[in-house]
């Protein structure tokens, strides 16, 4: 086991991961104070529990007045994913657009017709709140979601606004599910999503059986999740969705693994970067770093003194080929294919996820699950604790206006 280390702002870790750190559940739950393994295997039951309190809050307003011209979700951090996911689920033939906004108060062209959906896990975010205030001002049609007896549902009272409430029992970027049903049922209410409670119980299904498979007392050769967290070790990942549901994957996985585990990460639309940045598996961290590999040499040390790409490729491969969609499954398909023979020629190692389920909402999941894990899983590899960010909390400090001195 390598030495612990501390870093100039007092963080404590490894600079290289220690597989020895993921063999041991109750060295690994020690060093997980938070409990975010316990929190990030609780989004079946995250599913179960909003999907109740969502259904007990009076939408009726929002399916009284009809179809908006449009809805914004504003939201920051996993709050603003949500949009991305409502979005994804309504699909290519969604009627009117979806926007996500992630930053205060709203577009300058929202007004009555449009609905604002704000969403805070904490209820007192400054973006929803800014936004929740902006709707009610002109006029618009506004759904809160957060936590109960916060600063976002008293201002949703006096908008007499519906409010669905989300117990805060964890940090936002693990109530990802907690947060993105409530928006879900209120994209139903609006006739924008077709969301069947069978999809939802499917759906947390399969996130209970991959908590199972990502348990931390599964040794890493079963475990998908600790398998995923190793081979990304020391690299810096690439993670490229084939498909506007696979690409909403990537961009949550590069959010935890930058967050949890402190890796720098590039996620994106497949599409997008083969247009460019597929140029990164030629660069200096891709093809010229894996020529230079010695296939002889001891792995530790061939890996200790250079950096290299890791590709992570999120695959859908979409419900049913025959439905309309922004562009055709086989393109997608054909282009992840070429993606992976294009790593494979340069040496650069590539990690495939393949969405599984028969609904939009299931298959998302399905691809979310065990990356979530991973991000932890790699961030105690390395002897950090995925829940305390220093970092974080010194820029909130750094960035609010200092208060007045007293005369």
């Amino acid at each position: 086991m390598g030495a612990s280390r501390e870093g100039t702002a007092g963080v404590h870790g490894h600079r290289s991961a220690d597989e020895s750190l993921l063999d041991d559940e109750q060295v690994m739950l020690g060093n997980d104070p938070g409990g975010m393994l316990r929190a990030t295997a609780s989004a079946g039951a995250q599913v179960r529990e909003s999907a109740a309190l969502a259904a007990e809050t009076d939408l009726s307003m929002l399916e009284d007045e009809g179809r908006p011209r449009a809805v914004v979700v504003a939201g920051i951090g996993t709050a603003g994913l949500t949009g991305s996911i409502l979005a994804t689920v309504a699909g290519p033939r969604c009627p009117v657009p979806i926007i996500g906004h992630r930053s205060s108060g709203v577009p300058g062209w929202v007004g009555a017709a449009d609905v604002v959906i704000a969403v805070s896990a904490s209820g007192r975010s400054p973006e929803a709140l800014a936004a929740a205030d902006a709707a009610a001002r002109r006029g618009a049609r506004l759904v809160a979601i957060g936590n109960p007896d916060s600063e976002l549902q008293a201002m949703a009272e006096r908008a007499r606004a519906p409010f669905i409430q989300v117990p805060r029992r964890a940090p936002a970027r693990a109530s990802l599910w907690g947060l993105t049903v409530p928006v879900l049922f209120a994209g139903r209410a609006l006739g924008l999503v077709k969301l069947a409670e069978a999809d939802l119980a499917e759906t947390a299904i399969r996130l209970d059986a991959d908590a199972e498979r990502c348990r931390p007392g599964a040794e890493s050769f079963v475990n998908p999740a600790k398998s995923l967290a190793l081979g990304l070790a020391g690299s810096i990942p690439i993670v490229w969705g084939s498909s506007p549901l696979a690409t909403v994957a990537a961009r949550r996985f590069a959010d935890t693994l930058a967050a949890n585990a402190r890796y720098p990460v590039m996620a994106g639309a497949l599409g997008e970067a083969g247009r460019g940045r597929v140029g990164l598996l030629d660069g200096v961290f891709g093809g010229l770093a894996e020529s230079n590999r010695d296939i002889f040499a001891d792995s530790e040390d061939d890996e200790a003194g250079q950096t290299r790409l890791r590709l992570v490729l999120m695959r859908d491969g979409g419900l049913n080929p025959e439905d309309e969609a922004d562009e055709p499954v086989a393109v997608e398909e054909r282009r992840a294919d070429a993606v992976q023979t294009l790593a494979e020629r340069r040496g650069v190692r590539c990690d495939v996820i393949t969405a599984e389920g028969g609904s939009t909402l299931e298959r998302l999941a399905s691809i979310v699950a065990v990356p979530d894990f991973a991000s932890l899983y790699l961030a105690l590899a390395h002897g950090l604790d995925p829940m305390a960010v220093p970092a974080i909390s010194e820029m909130k400090e750094l960035s609010n206006p200092m208060p007045e001195a007293r005369s």
